[in-house]
């Protein structure tokens, strides 16, 4: 590894699986400290568990992106240790489910606004006013958007709705407390190798094979790749980028290739 993130103080949220759980492996190989949350006791446990192995420095919060008094103790945990956070990856986030705007239905609307937006709302604010304390230094967050929030997906409406709001909300905060040493990106995923990727696979066969031919490199990707972008905009290398959406896709387009 680069020691690319050495000395720094990162919160994970969603790190109990997929592109959290891999970013997690990852920054601790970079030489992070982490704090690491998800709703998922025993599996944020043995993500940690995994990390410690390896020497890594981390603590667990059990804590849900929709109740902001989780966040909060989540971060008070960090500085009551470290004395702060230098960087967020909010990665959080919940799938739709399928199903055409007219077709869904207002619990399922409500859950995913609360996760992928309102969540991802939540987590910053709690992160900005760490970052921006007294005797704080800034710092730099990066916010998991999708695709699938940059152009329109048959039956993701809402899904793609929430992903394009969070990259909306990144620019704004970019521009709110850049003058802050608060640096405020996004990153958006293609279709990845998840647990999320294989249950849809179980549910409608074909749809990896599918997908990868949406892209240009012919394939999905592999939560790794998503991590390593992540883990570049929250180090110093990336000093000068605020207020954009990179996207993490293989080059994908609404058509096959």
């Amino acid at each position: 590894m680069t020691d690319l993130l050495v000395d720094k103080t990162i919160l994970i949220t969603g790190a109990s699986a997929g592109i959290g759980e891999h970013s997690a492996r990852l920054f601790a190989r970079e030489g992070a400290r982490l704090l690491l949350t998800a709703r998922r006791l025993p599996e944020l446990e043995r993500v940690a568990d995994t990390i410690r192995e390896d020497g890594g420095d981390v603590i667990v919060v059990q804590a849900d992106t929709t109740v902001p008094d989780d966040l909060q103790r989540a971060i008070d945990a960090a500085v009551s240790r470290w004395g702060g956070i230098d960087g967020a990856l909010n990665n959080a986030g919940r799938s739709q489910g399928g199903g055409r705007l007219a077709e869904v239905q207002d619990d399922v609307f409500d859950a995913v606004v609360d996760v992928n937006f309102k969540g991802v709302w939540a987590a910053m604010r709690a992160e900005l006013r760490a970052m921006t304390a007294p005797g704080a230094n800034g710092g730099s967050i990066v916010n998991v958007s999708s695709i699938g929030g940059t152009f329109g997906a048959p039956e993701q409406s809402v899904y793609g709705a929430t992903k394009a709001a969070v990259i909306a909300m990144s620019r704004a905060a970019a521009a709110e407390y850049g003058r802050e040493g608060v640096r405020v990106n996004a990153i958006a995923p293609g279709a990845t190798m998840t647990d999320m990727m294989t249950g849809w696979e179980q549910r409608v066969p074909g749809i990896i094979e599918h997908l990868g031919s949406l892209a240009a490199l012919g394939r999905v990707g592999q939560p790794t790749e998503i991590a390593e972008a992540a883990a570049w905009l929250l180090s110093d290398r990336s000093s000068y980028v605020s207020g954009m959406t990179l996207g993490v896709d293989g080059g994908t387009a609404p058509w096959p290739h």
